[in-house]
């Protein structure tokens, strides 16, 4: 069973950078593709960004190319999701999910068996 906790979230204004981050313990996080993944309240969870076990393969959302940068540190099981030229669009709850069998295009939700409580990110313009 794997556990993520996320962290970094927080309020700036449009065009700042903001950077989340996802730790995991209690499974390899090696073995696992990572994504992050976004909600506003009362609406479904909208993909955001992958990463591959090797982290060689990432995926963004149209809405974030560009501008996010998805990346991994095996060594300290943390995915971070480095989020440039913030827009106020991009407000919303951030979550992070664990995908064990390694899709080859993980941007479903249903993919992901493990997930974070999330964090706020709001962008005022």
């Amino acid at each position: 069973q794997v556990q993520l906790v996320e962290s970094g979230g927080g309020s700036v204004q449009a065009g700042d950078s903001l950077r989340v981050s996802c730790t995991a313990s209690g499974g390899t996080f090696s073995t696992y593709a990572m994504g992050w993944f976004r909600a506003v309240s009362g609406e479904e969870r909208e993909f955001v960004a992958s990463i591959s076990r090797s982290g060689n393969t990432v995926y963004y959302a149209d809405s974030v190319k560009g501008r996010f940068t998805i990346s991994r540190e095996d060594a300290k099981n943390t995915v971070t999701l480095q989020m440039d030229s913030l827009k106020s669009e991009d407000t919303a709850v951030y979550y992070c999910a664990a995908d064990r069998d390694n899709h080859r295009n993980p941007s479903q939700s249903y993919m992901y068996q493990y997930w974070g409580q999330g964090t706020q990110v709001t962008v005022s313009s």
